[in-house]
């Protein structure tokens, strides 16, 4: 029983340091490097990391559209597994706030 509790313990201690350390694995932007353009996607990493430290306000301000790519991405995963009345009018919506979150972040970095 003490060596199970143990390797709970160290792998744990082994997550806890991965998700401090998630920064370090980011990938870089490759229009921004190559073009010097942000992308629409730009910022949706930093963003995922601000989710998982439960920092909610941050990561909506660094990415808007996740506010919208949550809910979309929980309600496809009940859909997939339950039938939901009205499942297609839900998604279509879902789908065109995220769409207009996007293009509408992307349009703003450039004013």
């Amino acid at each position: 029983m003490v060596f199970f509790r143990r390797i709970m313990m160290l792998y744990h201690m082994r997550l806890a340091t991965f998700f401090l350390a998630l920064e370090d694995f980011m990938l870089p932007c490759f229009s921004k490097r190559l073009f010097d353009v942000d992308c629409p996607g730009c910022g949706i990493q930093r963003s995922i990391v601000f989710l998982i430290r439960g920092e909610f306000v941050e990561s909506f301000l660094m990415y808007p559209a996740m506010a919208t790519m949550i809910p979309l991405t929980i309600f496809l995963t009940a859909n997939s597994f339950f039938k939901i009345k009205n499942a297609n009018l839900i998604i279509n919506t879902l789908m065109i706030m995220t769409v207009v979150l996007i293009l509408g972040n992307f349009l703003l970095k450039f004013i």
